[in-house]
């Protein structure tokens, strides 16, 4: 089996010991992906929409990194502070999937690592070559 890593450069990732996403042969796994801006603060705060589409740009990052498209996703989990907000979510999800709709799970959380961060999600893959 053969595996490759893509970091972001997070400094998180060091601190915890972890990489934005990991390729193990036709299957790519992303860790929970927040919604933080280039210089690492939190994008967007209060506003559940925009965050869910910058972590999804995120993930869509780490995706083409290791040579795969929002196409191949199979599989997000969404972790949210606050369920009330799932329309919020949802229509980000919905848009940036469009018609490659993966399987997914909503859950709400105590708190995630920044007071101002409502979502993180993971987000799993397949590519057949």
């Amino acid at each position: 089996m053969s595996f490759q890593r893509s970091f972001s450069g997070a400094p998180w990732e060091s601190q915890i010991g972890y990489c934005r996403a990991l390729r193990a042969d036709d299957q790519i796994f992303i860790t929970g992906t927040a919604p933080v801006t280039q210089d690492g603060a939190v994008h967007a705060p209060g506003d559940g929409y925009e965050q869910t589409i910058r972590c999804l740009d995120i993930i869509q990052e780490a995706l083409a990194s290791l040579g795969a498209g929002i196409e191949h996703v199979v599989r997000t989990r969404i972790f949210v502070t606050d369920i009330e907000r799932w329309e919020e979510y949802g229509k980000a999800h919905r848009e940036f999937f469009g018609l490659h709709p993966p399987a997914t799970t909503l859950v709400e959380v105590r708190r995630l690592i920044h007071p101002d961060m409502l979502i993180e999600i993971e987000a799993d893959a397949v590519v057949r070559e």
